[in-house]
């Protein structure tokens, strides 16, 4: 989304300011703001002015696409004020701020341990003898800190095509590296910047733009020189997983006990958006127990793991049955719900390619049940369904066959079938089936 300032009351502490604000369809929308503006303040104005469904889980990406930068906005940055950091060319150099989904904002909250992972966190004085890592990333959470990171990153110094093998720690009071291997002692430890000056970045098409080992780098970048690919420090992580873990200390480090308040407020929000019921069922959606209720006394907690997933197989069974006799009636006509009704759904993305639907899932946040379907483009009529677990994009295969002379749907070779592909995700939004997850996040492209 490109800001384009313009003063409309030079006198006065509620100066406004003409935002113009870009979606992914390269459309934009002018709104007015006050300076003080916040991005949350202006993802809620976005979403009354393109009139989308929900309020939550909004951002505004600030991008460099020349560079193939990005960076997530914190909910109480001042969008006026990262405008204002940009050079006085910033509409001619490339800058502008996006608004889309990001599913994974506060994510490492909820599960702390896949975005900690116990290799990458120091053994320092910080760790009492007897506490498990994910103890204390649990504690150090709840109080708005940060375990100290470490681990070893390729990094490309400015000015240089080469990539270098080097032992970094993230710390509260900077980011240093090792000048021997991945050795801490203060004779070893050179300071490379204070994390106060800096913002971090992802870095897409690293490999284009940057001659980078892999796709998983992202750079630390002065907040005042923004413009100059020289004053960028680009560094590559070995996974996904290391370089989400870099990103997420890096802003705990910086932000603190902001982060939280901030993840407080969103929390708030939903809840009072929803009715109670449906509130109280999304608070214990990630509890849900699986229930007998065949005795004669009322329902019992299943706790055999095997047992539940029979049970949770039996039901999914039940539904199956049910929406295939329910289409089967003779009063249902054979086009009541027609074939192509995936293609009004916000799920749907057409025939984009795998790569594309990767970068897709990435943009949004990777969190486990974030999907979309698409057109496959090596079987024709088929189409896949791209889901994201455990910040990984899994593609399954979604294939047609008729049986009696009606189409269905199936991904597990007929052994559960579906009348159209609306089904197959009505179904999987409760059930799990053969995924290793349920569906939950729509991964959706608004247009402005």
């Amino acid at each position: 989304m490109l800001l384009e300032q313009v003063d409309k009351d030079k006198v006065g502490y509620h100066k406004e300011t003409a935002v113009r604000v870009y979606g992914e369809d390269t459309l934009g929308r002018t709104v007015s703001v006050s300076s003080g503006a916040t991005a949350r303040d202006v993802c809620h104005m976005m979403v009354q002015t393109a009139h989308c469904s929900d309020q939550e889980n909004w951002a505004i990406i600030e991008i460099h696409p020349d560079l193939g930068l990005e960076r997530c906005l914190e909910d109480h940055e001042r969008v006026v004020d990262v405008q204002s950091s940009w050079p006085a060319d910033g509409a001619v150099s490339g800058f502008k701020f996006l608004f889309r989904k990001n599913y994974a904002k506060y994510e490492f909250f909820k599960k702390p341990m896949l975005f900690f992972p116990e290799s990458m966190i120091s053994d320092s004085a910080d760790v009492t003898k007897g506490v498990t890592s994910s103890e204390l990333v649990q504690k150090l959470l709840q109080s708005g800190a940060c375990p100290e990171i470490q681990g070893f990153l390729q990094v490309r110094e400015a000015g240089r095509k080469a990539w270098k093998r080097v032992h970094y720690f993230l710390r509260r009071s900077g980011l240093y590296c090792s000048t021997k291997g991945s050795s801490k002692e203060p004779r070893h430890l050179q300071y490379v910047a204070d994390l106060a000056d800096l913002n971090i970045y992802n870095v897409t098409n690293s490999r284009k733009l940057h001659m980078a080992p892999s796709e998983h780098t992202f750079c630390v970048k002065s907040r005042v020189e923004r413009g100059r690919s020289q004053d960028m420090k680009l560094l590559c992580a070995e996974d996904e997983q290391s370089r989400t873990c870099w990103i997420t200390a890096f802003r705990l480090f910086k932000y603190g006990k902001q982060l939280q308040c901030n993840y407080q407020l969103s929390q708030s929000s939903m809840r009072q958006q929803v009715p109670p019921r449906d509130a109280k069922a999304r608070e214990a959606e990630d509890s849900l127990v699986a229930m007998d209720f065949t005795g004669k006394r009322g329902g019992r907690v299943i706790q055999n793991p095997k047992e539940a997933e029979h049970a949770e197989q039996e039901e999914g069974q039940a539904w199956r049955k049910r929406e295939a006799m329910r289409y089967s009636l003779p009063n249902v006509a054979q086009s009541s719900r027609p074939s192509s009704v995936h293609q009004t759904q916000p799920w749907f993305h057409g025939g984009v390619s795998r790569c594309e639907s990767q970068r897709l899932i990435e943009e949004q946040g990777q969190v486990d049940g974030m999907f979309l379907i698409r057109e496959s483009q090596q079987h024709t009529q088929c189409f896949v369904l791209s889901l994201c677990y455990k910040l990984k994009t899994h593609h399954y295969l979604l294939i047609p066959f008729e049986k009696t002379g009606r189409k269905y749907y199936t991904m597990d070779d007929g052994d559960t079938v579906f009348i159209d592909l609306l089904q197959l995700v009505e179904f999987h939004l409760i059930n799990r089936g053969t995924l290793p997850v349920r569906l939950k996040h729509p991964c959706v492209r608004v247009a402005l």
